[in-house]
């Protein structure tokens, strides 16, 4: 299976995924409540995964993270604990067809719609070149899907394997939902691999 053949049998998983999940919504509807649903501070709680995940991302002064689309495990809450909790939490921002910089989150009222409606800091970029590797510094990286060898299968614009090719040591972990881990992912010379990959139910 090529990577336009896995992207559109991820697309129709994606869908049926999508019709359980409302289904799911009307069977429970009135069990609890949006209100049950946040935390003491009123943020959205995080699934036990991002929970742990973030408990293992306090190791890390600097953590390249997403602001997720709808389709894709939502980072939002993740996004905004790290950043209470003091981590330098780094976005990307889309430049042009095939680049994207990094820019430090600095609480919503400092996001605004990017090239394809997501959100986007406008805070000012970081120099790439100088941003610690190693365990100082992880990627949290969205995809499509991956395999158990960290094969990512992104939407075919390459925009984060241009980047993380930058960053050659930094530690990697792809964020996905569960059946978005697949058998294989095909794999071509300029992909980068994941070190980890994290699932969410």
């Amino acid at each position: 299976m090529d990577k336009k053949e896995l992207r559109k049998l991820v697309r129709s998983m994606q869908n049926s995924h999508r019709k359980a999940t409302i289904q799911g919504i009307h069977n429970t509807a009135g069990e609890d409540s949006a209100q049950d649903r946040k935390d003491a501070e009123g943020q959205e709680r995080m699934p036990a995964e991002l929970e742990e995940l973030a408990e293992y991302l306090k190791g890390c002064q600097t953590v390249l993270l997403y602001w997720s689309m709808d389709d894709e495990v939502c980072t939002h809450a993740l996004v905004e604990r790290l950043y209470r909790e003091g981590r330098r939490v780094l976005l990307p921002h889309v430049v042009s067809d095939t680049e994207m910089t990094l820019h430090p989150y600095a609480g919503q009222e400092q996001m605004r719609p990017g090239a394809w409606g997501i959100l986007e800091p406008v805070t000012p970029s970081i120099d790439i070149a100088t941003l610690d590797e190693g365990r100082e510094a992880i990627a949290v990286v969205p995809g499509m899907a991956f395999d158990a060898d960290g094969g990512r299968l992104g939407r075919g614009k390459g925009y984060y394997d241009r980047l993380l090719k930058l960053l050659p040591c930094i530690y990697k972990v792809g964020l996905c939902y569960d059946w978005q881990v697949v058998d294989g992912v095909p794999m071509d010379e300029y992909d980068v691999r994941m070190n980890r990959i994290i699932t969410v139910r």
